[in-house]
């Protein structure tokens, strides 16, 4: 990649755990000219950053943001004029709740060339992490993502959700908890159904806790959960204890799992 190519690249950089970043997410962090990462970027992907290359942390989270958006986009778009080639890591995938439609939105408009880079995205590493599949024949017939913070503040529509027979993903829903669990008792879901809280997913020290629907909130409070973490709800949750005990069925041996899902 030369240097005067001043394009930037949105890259996924996985829910986490360095193992799982793509070849192609690798090579680009090991040839651009500057790196911009956000705060879902682990520390462990921080440490394989080339030494010689500038890295700056544009990270937003709740109430704790940075760079506000719109002033990064415009810092992608000047340093991007400045003849840089950039490899503007995010957590997961750029586009599912990373805010990289924006992004590419705001440098095709300024006429700089963009490319997007695939990563996994946390409801699929973290859940595999934590033992449990979020599609299984019987249990769930689909998987639905959903971010529990939306612009206007509105709350999802309950109702479709619930009725859905869906494994139910909610991302940044920490805070959320006890509407997630109101709004879903009252469209009808069962409060025994089953709900993983999956803590620092894809890291040496994630925690996985089950609850049920109804003690979902309680179960935040008690056990002092902290961001980031995933919200699944769903009967695929169920299948976590066999699989875990089910033997090798996994990357790597029993240790490196129980070590994986923070047990």
């Amino acid at each position: 990649m030369s240097s005067k190519s001043g394009k930037v690249f949105l890259v996924g950089a996985g829910p986490g755990d360095p193992d799982l970043l793509t070849v192609r997410a690798m090579k680009t962090i090991e040839s651009c000219d500057l790196i911009l990462y956000d705060h879902l970027v682990s520390e462990l992907i921080r440490e394989l950053f080339p030494t010689g290359t500038p890295a700056i942390y544009v990270g937003k989270c709740k109430e704790r943001h940075s760079i506000a958006q719109e002033d990064l986009n415009e810092l992608l778009v000047k340093w991007s004029r400045q003849s840089k080639c950039i490899a503007r890591l995010k957590g997961g995938d750029p586009f599912v709740f990373g805010r990289g439609s924006e992004e590419m939105l705001a440098l095709r408009s300024a006429g700089v060339e963009v490319e997007v880079i695939p990563g996994i995205t946390s409801a699929s590493g973290c859940s595999t992490y934590a033992g449990f599949p979020l599609t299984h024949r019987g249990l769930a017939t689909g998987c639905t993502l959903v971010t529990a913070h939306t612009r206007n503040g509105e709350n999802p529509n309950w109702g479709a959700l619930a009725a859905l027979d869906h494994t139910l993903v909610f991302y940044m829903g920490l805070t959320k908890a006890l509407d997630i669990s109101m709004g879903l008792l009252k469209a009808g879901m069962s409060q025994d159904t089953p709900v993983a809280i999956v803590e620092n997913g894809c890291r040496v020290d994630q925690r996985t806790l089950v609850s049920t629907l109804c003690h979902l909130p309680s179960t935040v409070i008690e056990e002092n959960v902290k961001s980031p973490a995933l919200i699944v709800v769903g009967d695929v949750v169920s299948l976590r204890d066999t699989l875990i005990s089910s033997g090798r069925s996994w990357a790597g041996d029993d240790t490196d799992l129980m070590t994986a899902i923070g047990q």
